[in-house]
This record gives C-alpha cells, sequence and structure tokens, in this order.
C-alpha cells in the first residue's frame, strides 16, 4: 500500500486513550488543552491558574516540569486541585530529562515526552550513521524511554509523543533532514519502543511554526499511521493531538493558528487541540472552542476524482499569468487581495491612509467567471476557453469552502487562476473573531494547498476589517510577506522573562521590518530549531539573560534583558536589514 491521505467525512477514527477522567479519541468530542504560563515550584500559583482554565472550558492542563524537583512539586499541585474539587486531568511537559519524567509519571495523568531531545541533547552535529549505527540509536533510546513506559502503563498513565518541528534531534536531522518525514520518523521511533512494551495508552502530535510544514506533517503521519495498520495491523489508529506552536499574539496568533488546526480539523483530523498564543492563557480556550465549533458545523467534503496538489509537500498551483487591472495574477505573481466595488466605495476616502491594506482589485471590474463545480457543463465550458479565465465559486454553492475549491481546482485546468472566497454565505455573523478564524481556516488552508491567486474576504461586513483578515492570512500563510513576521512562544514555567511584555517592546522597536522574521523563545528548548526558521532570534539563556541568534546559531551570549533589544536591533543593523521608521505627516 502507498502512502495515501485521506480527507474523512466525519472525525478519523481513532482508539480511545484515557488521561485520567477525561477521554480523548474514539467517540468522543475534540478535547481542549492549554498549558500553564506559571511557575512549577509555585503552587499556589498553578493552582489558581488551572482552575481559571477549568471554569474556562479546558479539558486538560499541561505543565512544564524541567527538573526532577519541579516534577515532584507536581504531587502537590494535583492533590490541592483535587482538594479543591478539580479533577482536571495534569499533564507533565517533558524535555531534555528522562529522571524528571519518571518523577512526574507518579503524580500527573499524562507525560507528554519530545523524542527529538527525550534522550538526545542537540547539538547541530552533522554525520552519517550506518544502519548498525543507527540501530544502536535506538537500542540506546529503548534504554532511557523504557523505564517510562513500563511506569506509565502500571500506573495507567497516558502519553503524548509529540515532535517539535525545532527540536529534531541530530539522528534524525542527519538521515531524514528537517522535513515532515523527519518529524514523522522522530515520533515512529519512540511509537515502536512503546508497542514492543504493549503500551498503547498514547497520542501523536506534530507541532511546528509554520502552518505549512505543521499541515504537512499531520497528513504524512496520519498516511504513515494508515500504512501501517494496513501493513501490519495491531490498532495504528492513535489520536492526534493539533497545534501551531509559537502562533504569537492577536489577530496574528489566531490567524496561524486556524489555519493549520482549522485545515486538520476540516479534514476530520484531530482529537484534541491547543491554541499557543503570548498571551494568558485563559485566552487560548475561547479560541480553540470557537475552531472546533468552525470544523463541527462544516458540511462533509465532497469526493474529489484525484488531489488537485500534493498533501505532502507544498507547490504553487501552475496558473497562467493575466493582466487584471493594473495587476498581473496568477503564475508567481503576489497573490492579490480583492474587494467588491460596495466595499471599496466605504474606504476610497481614506485609501492613503490603509497603509499596507490596500485593496487591490474590485471582483465586478476583474471580468470573473463563477462556476459552480458541481455544473459538469460549466466545467466544460471553462476547460474549453481558448484562453485562461479568471475564475471563482458562486455565493450560491451548497459545498464547504474549502471542498468546494479543491473540487474546482482539480476538474478546471491549472491555466485558470482562482479567486478564493472566505464564505459563499456573506452577511451571516456580526462576531469579529469568529469571521476572522473562519476566513483565515477557509482561505489559509486552501494557500497551504497551492490553490488561489487572489482572495476576497466577505464574512465580515467592516471591510478595513476584511482587508486586515485578508493581508494578515496571506502572511500567516506565507504566501505574500509584507510586514516583520514573528515567531512568538506561548510561554510556560521555563520561560525565563515576561514573554508578553518582551514580545510588545521588541514589536514597537521592529514592527516596520517588512520581510524581516523574528523569533522570540522563553528558553532553549524549541529556541535553537526554530531559529532555522527565522532571520534573528531572541532567546532565553539564563535567568535576566539573553542570547540572541542569527538564524539557528547563536552569537550574542548571556546580554542582560534590560538592553537585549537594543542589541537586537543593533543585530538587525549589522546583518543590513535594518531601516529606519518613516513618520506620517
Amino acid at each position: 500500500m502507498s502512502l495515501v491521505f485521506r480527507s474523512h467525512p466525519g472525525r478519523r477514527p481513532s482508539r480511545e486513550v484515557k488521561t485520567g477522567r477525561t477521554a480523548i479519541g474514539g467517540e468522543n468530542p475534540v478535547r481542549v488543552q492549554s498549558m500553564l504560563t506559571s511557575d512549577t515550584m509555585d503552587t499556589a500559583a498553578c493552582v489558581r491558574e488551572t482552575l481559571g482554565l477549568a471554569q474556562a472550558g479546558c479539558e486538560i492542563v499541561r505543565i512544564t516540569a524541567p527538573t526532577v524537583k519541579d516534577a515532584r512539586n507536581l504531587e502537590a499541585i494535583r492533590d490541592t486541585l483535587r482538594a479543591a474539587g478539580c479533577e482536571v486531568p495534569l499533564v507533565a511537559d517533558i524535555h531534555f530529562k528522562p529522571d524528571a519524567a519518571l518523577e512526574a509519571a507518579k503524580w500527573v495523568d499524562k507525560v507528554r515526552i519530545n523524542p527529538g531531545n527525550f534522550a538526545d541533547s542537540k547539538k547541530f552535529h552533522i554525520r552519517e550513521y550506518t544502519d548498525t549505527e543507527y540501530a544502536a540509536e535506538i537500542s540506546r533510546i529503548r534504554e532511557r524511554f523504557g523505564p517510562l513506559v513500563a511506569l506509565c502503563k502500571d500506573r495507567g498513565v497516558s502519553m503524548r509523543i509529540g515532535t517539535n518541528h525545532g527540536s529534531l534531534s541530530d539522528r534524525i536531522m542527519n538521515r531524514f533532514g528537517d522535513t515532515p518525514l523527519g518529524m514523522v520518523e522522530s515520533a515512529l521511533e519512540f511509537a515502536r519502543i512503546a508497542r514492543e512494551l504493549d503500551y498503547h495508552d498514547f497520542v501523536f502530535s506534530m507541532k511546528a511554526s509554520n502552518p505549512k510544514v505543521m499541515i504537512q506533517a499531520y497528513r504524512l503521519l496520519v498516511a504513515r499511521l494508515d500504512k501501517l495498520e494496513h501493513d501490519e495491523g495491531g490498532g495504528w489508529n492513535y489520536p492526534i493531538h493539533l497545534g501551531v506552536t509559537e502562533a504569537g499574539d492577536g489577530e496574528d496568533g489566531r490567524i496561524k493558528s486556524a489555519i493549520g488546526i482549522g485545515s486538520l480539523l476540516a479534514d476530520g483530523i484531530g482529537d484534541t487541540i491547543r491554541v499557543s498564543l503570548t498571551e494568558d492563557s485563559e485566552h487560548e480556550i475561547p479560541v480553540a472552542q470557537a475552531l472546533e465549533k468552525i470544523a463541527a458545523a462544516r458540511k462533509p467534503m465532497p469526493t474529489l476524482p484525484a488531489w488537485p496538489f500534493d498533501p505532502f509537500s507544498y507547490a504553487r498551483r501552475a496558473s497562467s499569468v493575466l493582466q487584471v487591472g493594473e495587476y498581473q495574477i496568477g503564475g508567481v505573481e503576489l497573490v492579490r487581495v480583492a474587494v467588491a466595488q460596495a466595499a471599496y466605495d466605504k474606504v476610497a476616502h481614506k485609501i492613503a491612509g490603509l497603509g499596507d491594506y490596500k485593496p487591490e482589485l474590485i471582483i465586478e471590474n476583474c471580468a470573473l467567471v463563477e462556476i459552480d463545480p458541481c455544473d459538469a457543463a460549466a466545467v466544460a465550458r471553462v476547460n474549453a476557453s481558448p484562453v485562461p479565465l479568471f475564475v471563482t465559486i458562486p455565493d450560491s454553492c451548497d459545498l464547504p469552502v474549502i471542498g468546494a475549491y479543491r473540487l474546482l481546482a482539480s476538474l478546471i485546468e491549472a491555466r485558470h487562476p482562482i479567486l478564493l472566497k472566505d464564505t459563499f454565505t456573506p452577511g451571516t455573523s456580526t462576531d469579529f473573531v469568529d469571521n476572522l478564524l473562519n476566513a483565515a481556516t477557509n482561505i489559509g488552508s486552501l494557500l497551504c494547498d497551492g490553490i488561489g491567486d487572489a482572495v476576497l474576504v466577505q464574512g465580515d461586513a467592516a471591510p478595513g476589517q476584511s482587508l486586515r483578515i485578508a493581508y494578515n492570512t496571506l502572511q500567516a500563510a506565507g504566501v505574500r510577506i509584507f510586514k516583520t513576521d514573528y515567531v512568538a512562544c506561548p510561554s510556560c514555567g521555563r520561560t525565563l522573562f515576561n514573554l508578553q511584555e518582551t514580545t510588545a517592546r521588541i514589536k514597537i522597536a521592529t514592527n516596520h521590518l517588512k520581510g524581516v522574521k523574528i523569533a522570540i523563545m522563553g528558553c532553549i528548548v524549541n529556541g535553537p530549531g526554530e531559529m532555522a526558521d527565522a532571520d534573528f532570534g531572541y532567546v532565553g539563556g539564563a535567568p535576566g539573560k539573553v542570547n540572541l541568534y542569527v538564524g539557528k546559531t547563536p552569537v550574542k551570549f548571556n546580554i542582560p534583558q534590560t538592553e537585549a533589544v537594543d542589541r537586537l536591533v543593533d543585530l538587525i543593523r549589522e546583518h543590513g536589514r535594518w531601516v529606519e521608521q518613516t513618520t506620517a505627516v
């Protein structure tokens, strides 16, 4: 059986895994999770934050355990919560420290391990592994991981085998590269060991800060699990935990999360989700709940004659270039932002003040051809055209947006550029956040599939907000970079500085640097790996101290936190990426 990714009309069938009193997968609803930002040694703060999360609707709470001492204090946190009548399951988050995992497993309902650093310290060494050497590495991992599996099995503790794109081991990097395949293989190494020990109470995750990488990794994981089930049997249908790591804050963080999580939920993938925002943890819960609600209300996907794109790697659909007004669309041209004439008229008097959020196309002036992908005769007429046509789908279409555009792309010839819409029912919701999440899910998912040459956000009645959603979705999907891009982790007990305040200071200093990508990491766990996808990095190295990176290379060490933002600006200057801010007159 070759690798095949399948979109599921409902949820992907999975086995049930118990985490405390809460079950994940099977017939259970999608579970909402979050993670504490409090210091694990501060019992009162952890209890207070957990109670707030539970009241907000969080169903599973994760707590970092960076040392054995922290892991031991999980007992006090658990006991205080249970005494207060709070039964929310607790998850210990483990990096680097197998001994901390063994201690934590005595007190919590679930242990999250990162296969990239559970038994390995990342040194960015380049070397070739022979098959014999690779097998020896797996034996070494088994020796470190086996005791935790045995303890979890004995105590009825579940586990998440959670790969992070930013912290793959040197062994995986050298054999599979910094790729979705490397992420999947990293997790499967540990899953095979667990299965050899007859332990099955685990879930998988494949997190990345880049939604395209995250989507591809999850699709590849699910396809690999399906193939293993077909070839070997034995119940490889483990539940899936979804998340975009280091999504950031505000609208940008919500849009990036919606693109990654929403896209997979739309295909029936995902049994539990966490939205990672650089904000107070309670703010994550309504966003996760809204994404689950959007997915639950979605109509079934149509059957495709074939995928119009490779589900496991990104390539933009090869449309022809058309001249539409003053802009070229299609091919490798920028994905353009369109509005209706009525929306344009509302902002025409303030176009100069819209900055980077200006409308580029007016749909009434684009010679658009509306085509229902279920209308075979209309499809045939478009394909018979001697010249490429600019096409879209009418609002009367009864299919889900993602499925409708995938079907259209699979039926019409690639030469025809496509205008994407966020909804076929404009004006039915007045909630800005719901409109933002729906637009990001629909348009962002399709852009990550490589479909789309222009976008129209019509779900929000306010044209200024619609334009902002459109442009920010293009940026988050990585198809059009028009402003500074930030990768910011959501904070946890390992964080060595106040992430929210620091992120705000860095944004004030750098938010005019178009096309520059800056990573802001509270600690070393994902820092070096995620630096590879950023131009510059600001990483907590020790309490009150910051290390600065260029790419994944650390270049400045132990900078006092009070000086670090200025030193980051200096570093950007040194590398020729700085421009002075312009002052409006």
